[in-house]
């Protein structure tokens, strides 16, 4: 009975999951194909570069093909990718706190806030999220993701 239950609640929940939108380029790679595990490593973060992922490494989830650079990263997300997905599904922070809509990115301009990953159009908008109060354009960026994403 509780396996019937559990594979009902992730039937229903799929769809659901599915229709958010992800920030993806024209050949339908999320964030512009970056690595979006990569984020999370140390090393990464101290150089603050952005690490390309590659077709050969794909997960498809959420309609988007999520590119890695390596078949360590890619598992990690296929097993978690609530964890390792960007704030928004990878459209620009800024953007969304400021009302603008869902504007995508290329996953170059990048931050943790509050231990998540967000992404920005430009560096113009991490700066002001940076310099400003992070905590209130949070608070407008999730206020706007949930009217936009629905």
């Amino acid at each position: 009975m509780h396996k019937l239950l559990f594979a009902l609640f992730v039937l229903i929940s799929i769809p659901l999951a599915a229709s958010e939108p992800v920030s993806t380029d024209y050949r339908g790679s999320a964030i512009a194909g970056m690595d979006t595990v990569a984020y999370h490593d140390a090393n990464v973060q101290r150089a603050h570069k952005a690490i390309m992922g590659t077709p050969t490494y794909t997960v498809k989830w959420m309609n988007a093909n999520w590119q890695f650079a390596s078949r360590s990263s890619a598992d990690k997300f296929a097993a978690n990718p609530e964890h390792y997905r960007p704030e928004y599904n990878g459209h620009c922070s800024n953007a969304l706190s400021l009302d603008e809509g869902l504007i995508p990115t290329n996953g170059q301009v990048w931050e943790f806030f509050g231990n998540k990953l967000h992404l920005f159009y430009a560096e113009r908008g991490r700066q002001r999220w940076l310099t400003g109060d992070w905590q209130t354009y949070l608070q407008q960026a999730d206020r706007a993701w949930q009217t936009l994403s629905q």
